[in-house]
């Protein structure tokens, strides 16, 4: 009997440890429902052929006159000017050579992106764009240790009115709002990166299966929506009623395929049907 009780303790222990370890954040902020209230247009409603490509303010002023959330990407010029774009570097939205970073602000103003008229938006003048219309999902680019761009856009962030949350695929982004923000309602982006192959390795097993959830306790998951099957994902929305958020859904079929396992939705590539 002894012997049965001493194995059982030992197949438990592993299960609960694994379950204390993706534990998001179970406080249910007041706001954190309002966002499930509209979908979200990823970049801004955009297309790249046109004279709205993705995070250009035409795009954002489309989603807004449409009525949709927006999911936006901001990291840091070379003079520390919060800047909305999504990759770090330049070349396949602008054709240059570099990072982001090596550039200064106005040298990032300089930059079209694509064949548009459209340049780089300051983060600021995206805010006062939009001023409080739609909900917006502000996605933090941060690599490595490098949080830097945490204090200063939300030197931005405190001064605006409109209903707004943040995430990242880092988590010390989300550690830093912990500690210095921690009323705001933050997320945790992730993938199924050693599943696709584009990745290897155990950070990227640890940031896929959301192990580091304990020290982050993020208030929602954003998790790419092909690989909806992760346990962790699943049992962070089923066991402990963790906020979903589906990125990114490009089709109305793909949308009807995610709606039961996720609670919210960032598309592009097409209109969704209004909530």
């Amino acid at each position: 009997m002894k012997m049965k009780t001493v194995a059982a303790g030992m197949v438990a222990a592993p299960a609960v440890l694994y379950l204390l370890a993706i534990m998001p954040g179970l406080g249910d902020k007041k706001n954190r429902k309002d966002f499930l209230k509209v979908y979200y247009a990823h970049r801004g409603l955009h297309n790249n052929e046109s004279e709205a490509p993705e995070n250009s303010m035409e795009a954002f002023k489309r989603a807004v006159d449409a009525g949709y959330g927006i999911e936006m990407d901001i990291q840091l010029s070379k003079d520390q000017v919060p800047v909305v774009f999504h990759d770090f570097t330049l070349e396949r939205v602008c054709g240059k050579k570099g990072r982001v970073c090596d550039y200064t602000s106005q040298e990032l103003k300089e930059c079209r992106l694509y064949q548009s008229r459209e340049t780089i938006p300051f983060f600021e003048e995206v805010l006062k764009m939009v001023d409080g219309k739609v909900p917006l999902i502000v996605e933090f680019k941060a690599e490595w240790t490098d949080i830097s761009v945490c204090p200063v856009a939300d030197e931005l962030l405190r001064k605006y009115k409109g209903l707004y949350c943040i995430e990242s695929f880092n988590p010390l982004v989300l550690l830093w709002y912990k500690k210095n923000r921690k009323e705001i309602v933050r997320g945790q982006l992730s993938d199924g990166f050693v599943k696709s192959g584009e990745y290897k390795g155990k950070l990227h097993y640890i940031l896929q299966n959301l192990l580091l959830n304990w020290i982050t306790k993020p208030d929602f998951i954003a998790y790419n929506h092909k690989y909806a099957q992760i346990l962790a994902r699943r049992i962070c929305r089923s066991l402990y009623k963790n906020m979903a958020v589906a990125w990114t859904i490009k089709s109305q079929e793909e949308l009807e395929m995610a709606r039961n396992k996720f609670d919210t939705f960032i598309f592009d590539s097409f209109l969704p049907d209004k909530k």
